[in-house]
Order: C-alpha cells, then structure tokens, then sequence
C-alpha cells in the first residue's frame, strides 16, 4: 500500500437538508444548533413532517470525518476511511458520493444489511446547522473494521467526536489512537460538535487519553469543553491536551497553535447560506496543506477559503471543479 496522508474513521451517514424557520424548533421541541441522536420512526417522522412542510434542499454524502477527508482527497491528498455502510439504498449513494478519487475504504461489495446512518440537517436563516441523526449500522463501526496496517503508513489519524456516541465505536477510536501512537503516526481529533462536549464529555476525554498532536474545535466548543467563557483561557486549557490546535470561530475566522505561537487566519466575507460542514472542510483543507508541507499559515488560509466556499452554498461539500479552483486561486496569491 503507498504513503497515506491522512487515515480516518467516523460514522457514515446520509445528510438530507431542509431550510426552516427558528419557530419549527420551538414547535417541534429541537434544540438549536446541536446535533441530537434519534432513533429511526422518531426520525421517520419528522422526514414525514419536514416533507409535507419544507422541499429538500440537497442530499448528500456526510459524516463528519469523511468530509474531512472527501476534501483532502479532492485537494489531491491520499485517504483511507473507515466505516460501516449498509447494502440498501441509502448506502449505495453513500458509497458513490465519496467519489473516485483518492479515497480507500474498508467496505466491500457484500456489505452487511440493515440501514445506512441518515442525518437531517435543517438550516434556519442565520445559516446555521441543526442536525437530528439515526446512526444506523454506522454505530457498529468497531475495532473489526480497522485496516492496522494502512493506519501504520499515514502521516496522521483522524478522529471524529461523533465516535463517542457508541460503545464499539469509541473503543475502535481510542484503538486507532493507541496504534498511532505505537507506529509513530500523528494523532487528530475533531470534536465534531457542540453536543459531544457537552453530553458525552467522559467519552471524549477518553478519545483524548494522554493528549493528541492536533485538534480542531470551534469557539463554542472550546470554551464547553474548558469550562471557560474566555476565549484566551479556553485557548490555554485547549493547548494542555494538544500539541497543536486549529480553533474556527465563524466569521472572526479561525485561531491556529503551531505549538510554538498563535497564528490569527483571515476570514472570508461571504453571504453563509449553510453552515454544515464548514468545520469538516476546514480540518480537511488544512490537514491536506500540512501533509504537503504548507505552513500553518498557509494551510490556515486554504482552509479559510475553502471553508468560506462551502458555507455560501447548500450542502457539507464542494465539486471536484470547486476543490481545484480553490486551489488554483489559493497557490495564485503565493510566490514561486
């Protein structure tokens, strides 16, 4: 197997997006902003009423590690991808939106039966993301469907927060952890969302074990997961369990650590339509910068562009089309 740059395990899930008003949360008692686990008929119904009320906006592949690495493999990066895919229908789209490009998988032709993870994203007008998620079989994503041996020739493991919702699939991730640390591959941990600091903050605390190499968080959920309304203080807890971080915070931008010092990227003034997979393009534009050898800096800025891309239109990510304009426009504004 050739040189991996990024190695990424998460859950599988189908996103189905709708634009609605705040006033549908209050009426239908969802809270704002956080992703919340359902379980299928809760999530059938709520489809039903969200058909009846609202058309679709876009269906799309999701989950949040393979976002992440969707957009590296578009950016040109290599990628392998771990995780749990049904043989129905859902899954058949699942599979063909990861594209044919640069990303290896674990899954087979005869996947097992049973449902495909599905997420309702619904987008209110401030632009932000509200998601309601039946894991499906993507909950059993365990140590089983670890490829070790990939893992050992990336230069990072990536790990998404969203592991920590399942019993099988927290310990797969804390595996893959302690593998790389083993085979002196750099761990990355995202905290995926709010909701998993707040909620299932044990687990996440045993994804982070003794510290990790990189981690990406917004601002909110830095700030839960330190126990710090202030920003700076939230930063200096941040930096006692990762070596190095990468912290958006929307349209302020985002605040890197190199380890050695605070690096501010620019943001992009844009008009948001969508916040869905605004943080995963970021994490996945950046990690396809730092494993081609782009300083933070630069990685940071790729990141912001592309992650500005992706929030004025529907949908966690972008065309092939988009990815190389991106960088075309991107590798334009630096010196030979």
């Amino acid at each position: 197997m050739t040189k991996l740059d990024v190695y990424g395990i998460g859950n599988a899930l189908v996103d189905k997006e709708f634009e609605v008003e705040d006033a549908f949360f209050a009426e239908a008692g969802i809270q704002k902003g956080f992703m919340t686990l359902i379980d299928q008929s809760q999530q059938e119904q709520l489809l039903s009423l969200l058909n009846r009320r609202y058309p679709i906006k876009k269906r799309a592949g999701g989950g949040s590690a393979a976002n992440s690495l969707y957009a590296l493999s578009q950016f040109g990066g290599k990628a392998f991808y771990t995780c749990k895919v049904a043989n129905d229908e859902t899954g058949d789209f699942y599979v063909s939106e990861l594209g044919n490009h640069n990303i290896q998988t674990n899954l087979s032709a005869e996947r097992e039966s049973g449902h495909t993870g599905r997420c309702i994203v619904m987008v209110t007008p401030d632009a932000e993301r509200t998601m309601l998620t039946h894991l499906g079989i993507s909950q059993y994503v365990s140590v089983d469907d670890l490829n070790l041996d990939a893992a050992a020739k990336a230069q990072y493991v990536y790990i998404e927060g969203y592991l920590v919702t399942s019993e099988t699939s927290r310990i797969a991730g804390i595996e893959l952890k302690q593998h790389a640390e083993r085979t002196n591959v750099k761990t990355a941990l995202t905290f995926s969302d709010p909701a998993m600091v707040e909620y299932f903050a044990d687990g996440i605390n045993q994804l982070i074990g003794g510290g990790v190499d990189l981690l990406f968080c917004n601002e909110k959920e830095a700030k839960i997961w330190s126990g710090e309304e202030d920003f700076d203080a939230a930063c200096k807890k941040i930096g006692t369990i990762a070596k190095q971080f990468a912290i958006t915070r929307g349209a302020q931008g985002a605040l890197l650590f190199d380890g050695e010092r605070y690096i501010n990227i620019a943001p992009h003034k844009v008009i948001a339509v969508d916040t869905n997979g605004a943080g995963d393009m970021f994490s996945g534009a950046f990690m396809f910068g730092i494993t081609k050898g782009m300083s933070f800096q630069d990685a940071g800025d790729l990141a912001s562009l592309a992650s500005a891309t992706v929030v004025s239109e529907f949908g966690p990510r972008l065309t092939p089309a988009q990815h190389l304009e991106i960088l075309t426009r991107f590798l334009a504004t630096r010196p030979l």
